[in-house]
């Protein structure tokens, strides 16, 4: 194993490169982002980053994927300590997303003759990334690449997973699967596999639910195809640790959570315009929100889809989420034809929501939603106007807003679910009574709170409890495995203002302590200045409970504000809702 080091100047952070010869003739290149805390559609890291490039040698050799362009002399160097560039004969890129195809400039330059292998969509996005000329295969699914010495390359079509344009490459020598972002982590660490799986689980569920969760389809169409190779021994992902060890555990648990939200009563098709403005982000951040309330999500790429695919999804789809595409152009020509198939395939009483991409030229969004109003669809959020670089306070606006679309596909099936009660069982479990409590979190300059009352101390040493928090609670995502929250305990009789103020609906994006005496705790989160108590709190651990996680913490401070105040208790009627 060989590494190399760097100390930036810019934000002081750590940057480092690990080479592996992990398999016969296949060496990894690991490009080490140990300090980054923000990833792509700007949803939080906790254990950094990487970005994995691999070189594979038969008689000809294969690079498979780049790096990251702020990792250009350190990636290059390594490269060139493994394998002299101008020998290269193919550059294969998974996707041209820019964390794994951001130096295929300069390998070109390096090797003008390197023959890139990629998607039809692929090599047209490329063409418009590197501009210069390069020869090119474009391969289809099940295509295969000799490289000589029985490493036999054959190539699986994965779109969507998790952009429009990503294959998979099976090596048939190693039984090695390289599949970029699929099955990856954000995890940073200078273990080359996934050696301890307690420790990257957190993440890679979390990775999952952020990129996968939003093409749960695509992830199974792409596992099905998977399961036509002729076994695959080694992960080889894009980001994070190779699966070694694990490979059946891990690619088990993205079978299972993607069957879960397949089989979701309502669809959701979200219409974005790939490489235009923040399109992509700001999508994939309003997808993530309609996940959490178990509707499911198809995402299209405007830019790439064949016009009958948009129409066939625009038709069966209960809500359709649209970005705002741009009106010029070349692009912008090909999205408008796209938007009147769309616009010709919807149907009165689908749900609408509609959104900016702040890409410079965005076609405007007030004729689009008089366009659908007309056609009879209904707003399921209010359009999200972009009018600067979008920020994390946007990305969870974002997020917000596709909640409560979602919300709004499921209600009548929730409210006809409430109204069927009857039995003693759900009778009997709402006699379980529980304290009233604000959990209050901050992350960057995101903020959230959320009334709860299933708390409950779950450890003396260290001092933890646990807390149930609904999958499509806005707070949720700001109580992953290292964030810091504070439990606001509310007094007995004191309580009501409080908790009739954290019970209203917010729409996205707004301020839920407009109006609220706090003060700032020492983990940054806000204190309710009128709670009988609070205790400050790191997560450490979640578990999966179908409709809920529950979250442990542990406590790191405290304080009584009323050493003879009580906590306000809360009693329901039913167990199957608050």
């Amino acid at each position: 194993m060989v590494m190399t080091a760097t100390q930036p100047a810019q934000a002081n952070k750590r940057l480092t490169t690990q080479t592996l010869d992990f398999a016969l003739d296949t060496t990894v290149i690991r490009s080490l982002d140990w300090d980054r805390d923000r990833f792509d559609i700007e949803f939080g890291l906790q254990n950094g980053t990487t970005y994995n490039s691999f070189v594979i040698r038969g008689e000809k050799a294969a690079l498979v994927d780049t790096s990251h362009e702020k990792f250009r002399p350190l990636y290059l160097d390594a490269l060139t300590g493994v394998i002299d560039p101008a020998k290269l004969d193919y550059l294969v890129v998974s996707h041209t997303e820019p964390d794994h195809s951001g130096l295929v400039a300069d390998i070109l330059k390096l090797a003008p003759h390197v023959v890139i292998v990629a998607s039809k969509v692929a090599i047209q996005f490329l063409e418009d990334l590197v501009h210069q000329p390069f020869e090119r295969i474009v391969v289809k699914n099940a295509d295969k690449l000799d490289l000589g010495n029985g490493h036999v390359l054959e190539f699986v079509m994965a779109p969507n997973l998790h952009w429009p344009d990503t294959i998979f490459t099976y090596d048939a020598k190693t039984s090695i699967l390289y599949t970029c972002d699929a099955f990856g982590l954000h995890y940073c660490s200078e273990d080359t596999f996934d050696t301890d799986l307690n420790a990257i689980t957190p993440d890679f569920r979390f990775y999952y639910e952020c990129l996968m969760a939003p093409n749960a389809r695509s992830v199974l169409s792409a596992m099905k195809r998977m399961d036509e190779l002729p076994g695959v021994e080694l992960i080889a992902t894009g980001h994070g640790p190779l699966l070694s060890h694990h490979v059946k555990v891990l690619t088990q648990n993205y079978r299972e959570w993607s069957q879960a939200k397949a089989k979701a009563e309502a669809t959701v098709a979200v219409f974005y315009v790939s490489d235009y403005g923040y399109s992509d982000r700001l999508s994939q951040s309003i997808a993530r929100g309609i996940t959490k309330t178990e509707v499911a999500v198809e995402m299209m790429d405007l830019k790439s889809a064949e016009p009958q695919e948009v129409g066939e999804l625009a038709s069966r789809a209960q809500g359709l989420v649209l970005c705002a595409p741009p009106s010029s152009g070349a692009v912008g020509t090909v999205a408008k034809a796209a938007l009147g198939t769309l616009l010709a395939a919807v149907k009165a009483k689908q749900t609408i929501g509609l959104f900016e991409a702040y890409g410079g030229d965005d076609e405007p969004i007030d004729p689009l939603i008089n366009q659908f109003r007309d056609l009879g669809l209904t707003l399921g959020f209010e359009p999200i106007r972009i009018k600067a670089t979008p920020t994390d306070m946007t990305y969870q606006l974002c997020e917000e807003a596709g909640t409560d679309l979602g919300q709004l596909l499921i209600r009548d099936r929730k409210i006809k679910a409430k109204k069927a009660i009857n039995s003693d069982l759900e009778k009997a479990l709402g006699r379980l009574s529980g304290g009233l409590y604000i959990i209050t979190a901050k992350k960057g300059d995101v903020t959230g709170a959320m009334l709860a009352s299933w708390v409950t101390q779950a450890s003396f040493e260290p001092l933890g409890f646990t807390v149930a928090v609904a999958k499509d609670r806005a707070i949720e995502s700001l109580m992953q495995v290292g964030d810091r929250f504070v439990l606001n305990t509310l007094e007995e009789g004191k309580h009501l203002p409080l908790m009739k103020h954290f019970l209203k609906r917010f729409p996205p994006g707004a301020d839920r302590f407009a109006g609220i005496k706090t003060q700032v705790a020492s983990n940054g989160s806000p204190i309710l200045t009128e709670a009988l108590a609070y205790m400050e709190c790191e997560v450490v651990s979640r578990m999966e409970c179908s409709d809920h996680w529950l979250v442990y913490s542990q406590v790191t401070a405290g304080r009584v504000s009323n050493p003879e105040g009580l906590t306000a208790v809360h009693h329901r009627k039913v167990g199957n809702y608050y």
